[in-house]
């Protein structure tokens, strides 16, 4: 199996707020897909005023989704093994005044006591992580019981491996990540995933596939604009930002709650 780069939100730490910062799609592109489906669920199971909910975000890289989280009103703590994407997204939360607990730390072993957080959230980190299983047995024991677990990773199908490996690492005319930003063996079925959940006392409330804006052509001709200099990231991203549909062959995302009541 090829080796998982995740140094590179060492190196590209810069590019988390950089509207031509590659990383940067996590905002442009993935949020508006999943932050206003997980707020949906904070409300529906916590009431409108989220003010005293204590929300950890596992792998907060640059804070792109964390500030989300602080804008609803959690009380947001953030985890990563990236230094320089924490100092990032320590910067970045102090010019929006928000305040949020920045810590570098590991999702296999969560450095808090158990029951600690009404919400984990670990979105865009599992496939990275090869005992993803144990970060998963590490979220349910840090969330209280009756809280939320918040998801969303990639599928391991013939399309994932076409769209996120041939086409955005390795085809020369597309690609956008360096190598092994992505490795397609790590990528988890909603089948593993699901069973993960539940054999650690949680319950799988929802899950919801995506597709990107446009069709195939449409897709390809913006992701070649962008690489001659036409767009930048954010144009690229906003065009292709990612919409809800049964379709689970490529992103999908969803919540579980832990067993008990709190």
């Amino acid at each position: 199996m090829k080796a998982i780069n995740n140094q590179m939100y060492n190196e590209l730490a810069d590019a988390w707020w950089d509207e031509n910062g590659k990383l940067h799609l996590l905002k442009v592109m993935v949020n508006p897909w999943r932050v206003p489906y997980f707020a949906e669920a904070l409300h529906k199971h916590f009431g409108l005023d989220l003010v005293r909910l204590r929300l950890l975000d596992i792998g907060c890289g640059g804070g792109v989704l964390a500030e989300e989280f602080a804008r609803l009103g959690c009380r947001v703590t953030g985890i990563d093994l990236a230094e320089r994407s924490l100092e990032a997204a320590r910067a970045h939360a102090d010019k929006g005044n928000l305040s949020i607990d920045y810590r570098l730390g590991a999702a296999e072993n969560l450095e808090f006591d158990s029951s600690s957080f009404e919400v984990v959230s670990c979105c865009d980190v599992l496939e990275h992580i090869r005992d993803w299983r144990k970060v998963i047995a590490e979220a349910s024991r840090v969330i209280k019981p009756g809280g939320l677990f918040f998801f969303d990773t990639i599928n391991r199908t013939t399309r994932s491996q076409a769209a996120f490996i041939d086409g955005l690492q390795e085809n020369p005319l597309t690609k956008l990540f360096p190598p092994g930003a992505h490795v397609w063996e790590m990528f988890i079925t909603p089948e593993e995933l699901s069973q993960a959940i539940e054999a650690h006392g949680m319950q799988l409330e929802g899950m919801s596939g995506s597709v990107m804006t446009g069709n195939p052509w449409s897709i390809l001709w913006e992701v070649l604009r962008h690489k001659l200099g036409r767009t930048t990231v954010a144009e690229l991203g906003r065009s292709l930002a990612l919409k809800h549909a049964p379709d689970f062959s490529l992103n999908y995302l969803g919540y579980a709650r832990k067993a008990g009541y709190s």
